[in-house]
């Protein structure tokens, strides 16, 4: 019996991806993704360990050939679920950050991108960014990657990624609501840490929204 498809169709939905998300991270198209689960076709080598780092499993389970390797092994003894390896969630610029929609789905067949694996459980929609700059300092620091989550809903204090309409980049701020106006139109402040930058601002007379909410932050040590 050929496992590679049921498998590849149950990491998916423990990943809470779609067909058309993990074709983009995979870099070929929703109907591809369904062919490998239904056995029609069956992903390259590189296409699979794609798939593997994007879903957080190893190409060995996705393949079969680890049954009874036991604890150590990515799934269970049995083999019948994938381990904790965590998931590749997409690198992105913040143009597209801009334009992030896991409806309308930026990214099209065929484009690569860098993945960045994460224990964390976010949302299928996530993304990365690198910070750029020094408008978040010193906490967010020039190269440094953050994760952030869609669906995730920003409280007071955290760490966003917004989306005025009159620019064309997203940015990334503190977040800080400041009730609603007369109109009963929302008006957030997005503070950059560096008292440098001037604040931002979301309101009736300068739209905008947030994209998502940082939940993950990784700071690499510099040679």
């Amino acid at each position: 019996m050929n496992v590679l498809g049921p498998r590849i169709r149950d990491a998916r939905e423990r990943a809470h991806l779609t067909q058309q998300a993990l074709g983009r991270l995979c870099g070929v198209s929703r109907a591809a993704i369904a062919q490998w689960e239904n056995g029609t076709t069956s992903p390259s080598l590189a296409h699979l360990q794609r798939a593997a780092d994007a879903l957080g499993v190893w190409v060995s389970w996705l393949t079969g050939e680890n049954e009874g390797a036991g604890p150590a092994a990515p799934g269970e003894a049995s083999g019948s679920a994938p381990g904790p390896r965590g998931r590749g969630v997409p690198v992105i610029d913040y143009v597209a950050a801009g334009t992030w929609d896991t409806v309308t789905d930026p990214y099209p067949p065929g484009r690569g991108m860098e993945l960045l694996v994460t224990e964390r459980s976010a949302g299928g929609g996530s993304f990365a960014l690198v910070v750029r700059g020094t408008s978040m300092e010193p906490e967010f620091r020039d190269g440094d990657k953050i994760i952030v989550d869609p669906d995730a809903t920003p409280q007071p204090g955290d760490y966003v990624v917004a989306k005025l309409e009159r620019e064309d980049e997203a940015t990334f701020k503190k977040f800080r609501p400041r009730g609603s106006d007369a109109a009963g139109q929302p008006v957030i402040d997005l503070v950059p840490l560096n008292e440098d930058w001037p604040v931002l601002h979301i309101d009736a007379a300068n739209p905008g929204r947030i994209v998502g909410t940082m939940v993950e932050h990784r700071r690499y040590r510099r040679r």
